[in-house]
């Protein structure tokens, strides 16, 4: 499923979809291929250097406005410390980790109770953005998950290459 969600995205760049279009479909590709188990968020750095909404089919308003133009940060969260420091960053239990703090609040008012992020590089190795994932139980993606986003990261980050930065 991964193959085919990465290939019908550089489809959509090739016929001039949005990058709305084409990173909602991977966040939504992403939700389908763990059977409903999780809830994703793509962040995408704009030219001010501020984590913005790229996709997050399955998250309130309320809920983006409020993580909308977090800064970077190796101690905040996951997608702020997957995009500081250009690794993945996993939290099994928002509870038990000081990096959401200030945060953790927002996840567990949805139900959830641990999330991971993978920073989405550009060719070059530059971080472009986070692919954020969300679990309702206390737990760490599995391998095969790893993979899966490995490969939608990929494909996400030929849309915002295509498209740049947004307008901060």
């Amino acid at each position: 499923m991964t193959q085919e969600a990465a290939s019908r995205a550089d489809e959509m760049v090739r016929a001039g979809a949005t990058r709305a279009e084409i990173l909602r479909h991977l966040a939504s590709a992403a939700e389908r291929a763990a059977g409903g188990d999780c809830v994703v968020s793509i962040l995408v750095l704009d030219r001010d250097g501020l984590l913005r909404n790229g996709a997050s089919p399955n998250l309130p308003a309320d809920y983006l406005d409020a993580i909308d133009r977090l800064k970077p940060d190796a101690r905040v969260g996951t997608c702020a410390a997957a995009a500081a420091t250009g690794q993945i960053v996993v939290t099994p239990d928002f509870r038990a980790d000081e990096k959401w703090a200030e945060l953790r609040h927002l996840p567990l008012a949805l139900g959830f109770a641990g999330a991971w992020s993978m920073p989405i590089k550009s060719s070059s190795g530059e971080v472009l953005g986070t692919f954020g994932t969300y679990f309702r139980d206390r737990r760490e993606p599995t391998e095969g998950e790893r993979d899966m986003v490995r490969g939608l990261a990929a494909a996400a980050a030929l849309a915002i290459e295509r498209d740049g930065a947004q307008p901060g």
